[in-house]
């Protein structure tokens, strides 16, 4: 009875994991150290996602949402446009749906020298 219900318990916790569509990466990289301002950021995710907010935050600015245009489909990979903010820490805030109907939301950051 008990390998019953814990192969009920994995097998429930792996369906769970498959089904979400977390962020596999980014450019510039999370944490990375860029020379220049990049022009436009790419976030790749695992599965379609739609994201529904992504906001910046500049070293201790306040956030400003970025502007999606046109990207509202459900789809792995994005390219947000950049407005240079000058040298500092960059936040980067999204929260999208996944396909499968969950909510996601994460960060990255890059460091402009």
């Amino acid at each position: 009875m008990k390998s019953f219900l814990l192969s009920g318990v994995i097998a429930i916790w792996a369906t769970g994991a498959m089904a979400h569509s977390p962020l596999n990466g980014t450019t510039p990289a999370n944490e990375a150290i860029v020379s220049e301002m990049p022009t436009e950021v790419l976030l790749d995710f695992k599965g379609d996602i739609r994201l529904v907010r992504v906001a910046i935050t500049h070293a201790s600015t306040l956030s400003m949402n970025m502007d999606l245009g046109e990207q509202t489909a459900f789809t792995q990979e994005f390219t947000l446009p950049m407005h240079n903010m000058g040298a500092g820490v960059y936040v980067i805030e999204w929260r999208g749906l996944g396909a499968d109907g969950h909510a996601l939301n994460g960060t990255f950051s890059f460091t402009v020298e």
